[in-house]
């Protein structure tokens, strides 16, 4: 099962295999179903089987798209494939869903030891830079969305396609129709807020008087985790060391692709780039996408943390061990009393520091994040 945010190649990834293969297979995709229809994986299914039946291939594959637009999905493959497994037919299927959260609460029926998640997260700066010769300015700013890269050099064309094609057709196809949402205006409302102040802590409190449309901050935080399952925005949690985290404490609120930071701003890639202190929430912002993509990836858990003024950009947390990660734009003037006082509080197994006079933000972008886990 390949489950990711729009855009990010899982169909791609999805035909390339079609093409090397050489066993009987058919593809479909749901994305196209104009209203619910259960039977539509078993029409897709029994297709499989007589493709499968007509050829002289051992095994057959079938893949079917945008699987969370289908109603009680997961019931269904299950009963499908254990038929075809009492039966002996080697038949082997490949999931494909454009929101992660989503595709999970298809899962109604247990399909424990029939599937495996396989998360396909927004581009890395490497992966930009080898397919599409991205420079590092051009990543912070333009992101990782493959199929919106070659419309960097036309600045209006691109923020029209990412706001259209993606943001818009996320918010109104894999959330509002596939979710209850109350307040599709209030939803739209924070992932506008949250692009413009993505990496700052910001009250739940503080949202709500931001916010034209009326809300609570529980349904605040419910959409929130609705977007972060779309692979759009999330929000990053305050470390508390063995506590218990509340779910009301301050978000830091964080863009998962840059692309939907800079889309939304009014200013420009040549303007961000010549500010120093725009420049600066960029870089921070690029760092943070950086750490929530890998997260998904290994299933490490990310914090940032503040006490009395005092703070350190995030923490990250694997298999009890921290490391703790400051981000500068610029070369630092003075100590990191944030850092300081973590470190004394909690003892992080390991500390990083990246832009200024820390590790270079391109070495580091360039990398896994597991590489640095303590």
């Amino acid at each position: 099962m390949l489950a990711g945010p729009r855009q990010v190649g899982k169909t791609t990834l999805a035909r390339q295999l079609i093409a090397a293969s050489h066993h009987a297979v058919h593809f479909a995709s749901a994305d196209a179903l104009a209203a619910e229809d259960r039977q539509w994986i078993r029409q897709q299914w029994e297709i499989a089987r007589f493709k499968l039946s007509q050829s002289e291939s051992k095994e057959g594959l079938l893949i079917l798209d945008e699987i969370q637009k289908v109603p009680d999905w997961s019931e269904v493959i299950k009963s499908l494939w254990d038929e075809d497994t009492n039966n002996g037919l080697p038949l082997k299927v490949m999931i494909l869903g454009s929101s992660p959260l989503l595709v999970q609460r298809g899962l109604t029926e247990s399909l424990a030891g029939r599937f495996e998640i396989i998360p396909v997260r927004h581009w890395s700066f490497k992966e930009m830079q080898d397919a599409f010769d991205v420079s590092l300015d051009e990543y912070v700013y333009f992101g990782g969305y493959p199929g919106a890269a070659d419309l960097r050099k036309d600045e209006g064309r691109w923020k029209n396609y990412i706001v259209d094609s993606l943001i818009e057709t996320t918010i109104s196809r894999d959330i509002l129709l596939m979710t209850q949402v109350n307040k599709p205006a209030l939803l739209r409302q924070l992932f506008y807020l949250g692009c413009q102040y993505s990496g700052q802590i910001l009250s739940y409190q503080k949202m709500v008087g931001q916010m034209q449309d009326a809300g609570n901050t529980t349904t605040l935080a419910h959409y929130l985790e609705l977007l972060a399952g779309a692979g759009m925005l999330c929000g990053i949690s305050k470390y508390a060391g063995q506590q218990v985290r509340q779910r009301g404490s301050s978000p830091k609120l964080q863009v998962i692709d840059m692309a939907l930071m800079s889309a939304l701003s009014r200013q420009g890639f040549t303007s961000v780039r010549s500010d120093p202190e725009l420049w600066g929430r960029w870089i921070e912002s690029v760092v943070g996408a950086h750490l929530v993509n890998s997260s998904i990836e290994y299933g490490f858990e990310l914090f940032y943390w503040r006490d009395r003024g005092r703070e350190v950009d995030f923490i990250v947390r694997h298999q009890g061990r921290l490391l703790a990660i400051e981000v500068k734009s610029h070369k630092r003037q003075t100590a990191l009393p944030g850092m300081d006082a973590f470190v004394n509080a909690f003892h992080p197994d390991k500390i990083m520091l990246i832009g200024g006079d820390g590790l270079e933000v391109e070495l580091f972008l360039s990398m896994d994040v597991n590489q640095w886990l303590p």
